[in-house]
């Protein structure tokens, strides 16, 4: 009855920040140095001003798609991201499955979930794909992966704007690190969320559990030693050229913000160019992606899928991406928000809203299908 209660995205995430130490919410809510492109790609969606067609029948409305080849319910997806169990430390990404399995979309898990891939799998029938890093050891990736072929993942995602981690403010100054560090600050923080405490202290400890055999090496590094230790910083093209051979179908790249890039990831394979700033947490005051899609669509011209993320919170926002040239769309922060708020239920929740909004955002643009959701049908600010 609770979550029913949330009438919008922004309702759960003020649910989650009532739950959540403050260090977790800040850890899901902030962004690299200023937090300009933070606030910037979600308000830039209010800059695309929508008309629409009238007198047409819109009584029935179907958003179902496909997305990098898979079928799918809805043209949104719950996108991959960290140690998931810190936000609800009793499931996690397990939550996030069962949630995206309810709702008939995809879930995406990330390198460094908190879950092992056979464990997701378990917990969802439906289409699922893993993220992927890039490590310093060729045998680690590919036994990763071979792993979750074998779960059953459909997909996988490789990240490349994460060379270095953004310079996220708000973690130093809450003492944050993950798993969380005893002091006083901390110890203040957690205290005031009993609730969260009490899953905390009845759960494994969190990790990214498909690497424990690596972890005793940075165990007083935490994970971003276990980060730095692990992940290589020589990233080129040839990595991915070898990626995508050892993968095979269903492979996307996570992290263009520029036309050649694109060009150069469908040369090499892939299946997907994922057009994406990171949620504003890694170089800050960087493009909305909204405003990067027509110069990316132009230059893969059709020969790879687009998949767009940055700042969605509304129904609105993710027809907006679709009509700028995107073929499916990530949602980060709106589902971990849900998650925050009530588990399962939160994250079912913020996908049933979601839903509704992009419904009623295609009926009311005269839409009744995704292939209506025209470009005609917006007009873009000047850039």
């Amino acid at each position: 009855m609770r979550l029913m209660q949330a009438h919008n995205i922004d309702d759960l995430r003020s649910m989650a920040k009532r739950r959540l130490p403050r260090m977790i919410f800040d850890y899901i809510d902030g962004g690299a140095d200023d937090e300009v492109t933070l606030s910037r790609s979600v308000s830039r969606y209010d800059d695309y001003e929508l008309t629409w067609r009238a007198l047409r029948d819109v009584t029935e409305i179907d958003t179902s798609t496909r997305i990098m080849g898979q079928e799918t319910r809805l043209p949104f997806f719950i996108s991959p991201t960290a140690t998931t169990r810190l936000f609800h430390p009793a499931e996690g990404e397990l939550a996030m499955a069962r949630a995206a399995d309810r709702a008939g979309v995809i879930y995406a898990c990330s390198t460094l979930a908190s879950q092992t891939v056979e464990d997701i799998a378990k917990a969802t029938a439906g289409p699922k794909w893993v993220q992927l890093y890039v490590w310093r050891d060729k045998d680690v990736v590919k036994g990763f992966l071979e792993r979750a072929k074998a779960a059953g993942f459909t997909g996988c995602i490789l990240t490349v704007d994460l060379p270095v981690a953004g310079n996220r403010e708000r973690d130093p100054r809450n003492h944050f690190a993950i798993p969380p560090t005893p002091n006083l600050k901390v110890a203040s923080q957690v205290l005031a969320r009993p609730g969260w405490l009490w899953d905390l202290i009845r759960s494994p400890k969190i990790a990214p559990a498909n690497f424990t055999h690596l972890q005793g090496q940075n165990d007083q590094g935490g994970l971003i030693g276990f980060v730095n230790a692990q992940f290589s910083r020589a990233v080129t093209w040839e990595d991915v050229e070898w990626m995508r051979d050892f993968w095979g179908p269903g492979f996307a790249i996570k992290g263009i913000s520029r036309a050649e890039d694109a060009k150069r990831a469908v040369e090499l394979g892939a299946d997907a160019v994922w057009v994406s700033n990171h949620g504003g947490r890694q170089l800050d005051t960087s493009v909305p992606t909204i405003d990067l899609l027509p110069e990316i669509a132009e230059a893969v011209r059709g020969r790879a899928e687009i998949i767009a993320d940055g700042g969605v919170r509304r129904g609105s926002h993710v027809a907006k991406l679709l009509m700028r040239g995107a073929t499916g769309v990530a949602l980060g922060r709106a589902s971990l928000f849900g998650l925050g708020a009530g588990g399962e239920q939160g994250v079912r929740r913020a996908l049933q809203i979601m839903e509704d909004e992009l419904v009623r955002t295609m009926a009311l643009l005269g839409a009744r299908k995704i292939s209506e959701l025209d470009p005609d049908l917006m007009r873009a600010p000047h850039a």
